[in-house]
């Protein structure tokens, strides 16, 4: 007898890949030099626009502009280096780097306190948020010379200047933090019977950390506008006063120097903020 053929079943042969696929650390070295040329560019970007703008400054004065009103980065840049040369800086700029530590040091620590109190708590919330709100609209510029009359003259009134400038800033950014801190984690730590140490230290500070550096980040500049408020109106130290005293001289370089001054210290501040901000926030 004739047995019957069996067919076996056999399983489809896979594809062929069309393309070789690239081996995990070949596109991690891939993105690392995509990130390399976009740094790149933007900081080539970034030196454009200045040699940009101080060479059309300098090309400008005392042939559309008269150097006595607008000086020139030449003149800004030599009147630096006697500054240092001589000196005469660092005293200035001590006084008012002493002045915003102070200040961002009681700042700081004050409005997080209070973003993390009145967010976290509706019944403080809404006892105090509108007079946060009350406080923050007063120009602090105007404060300036009450704080002159109640503290007189010296340190004290410039770093309450420079306190009232950024604790309203770290408060927003921390009381904005608190509410985007997610709900379910909330409840899960009132599940467990966490106390409220517990969940500050587990769950909140965690979650605020990016919100804290970036108020830290935007105070720095504020601070800064602070100390040399309070230092115009009445000083005998520090960068706003030698902006002062070269503006009674109608010394323009000298007031250009005292900005350029501020800015770098702005921008070397916030650049080491942003560095610690790459170490410790979690990614």
């Amino acid at each position: 007898m004739n047995r019957p053929l069996s067919r076996e079943r056999r399983s489809p042969a896979p594809e062929e890949p069309t393309g070789r696929a690239q081996p995990p650390d070949e596109l991690v070295r891939a993105d690392r030099r995509d990130e390399r040329r976009r740094r790149i560019v933007i900081v080539g970007g970034r030196v454009a626009i200045a040699v940009l703008v101080v060479a059309t400054w300098q090309l400008s004065s005392d042939r559309i502009f008269p150097s006595f009103y607008v000086s020139s980065p030449l003149a800004i840049a030599q009147r630096l280096v006697d500054l240092i040369r001589t000196g005469e800086l660092w005293p200035h700029l001590g006084q008012t780097l002493i002045e915003v530590a102070l200040g961002m040091s009681i700042g700081v620590p004050l409005g997080a306190v209070l973003g993390i109190a009145l967010g976290s708590s509706v019944l403080l919330g809404g006892w105090l948020l509108p007079y946060m709100m009350a406080l923050y609209s007063l120009p602090r510029v105007v404060l300036a010379p009450l704080f002159i009359i109640w503290f007189g003259v010296g340190l004290l009134s410039k770093v309450t200047m420079v306190v009232t400038m950024v604790v309203f800033v770290v408060f927003y950014n921390v009381y904005q933090g608190v509410k985007q801190i997610d709900r379910d984690l909330l409840d899960v730590t009132r599940s467990l019977r966490a106390t409220r140490l517990q969940t500050l230290r587990w769950v909140m500070t965690p979650s605020l950390v990016p919100w804290l550096i970036t108020g830290v980040r935007l105070s720095i500049g504020i601070a800064l506008i602070g100390a040399v408020i309070a230092e115009l109106i009445a000083a005998s130290e520090g960068l706003g006063y030698y902006i002062k005293y070269s503006s009674n001289l109608l010394d323009v370089t000298g007031v250009f120097a005292g900005l350029a001054v501020i800015t770098a210290v702005a921008i070397a501040l916030d650049q080491l903020l942003k560095t610690l901000e790459r170490r410790i926030t979690p990614r």
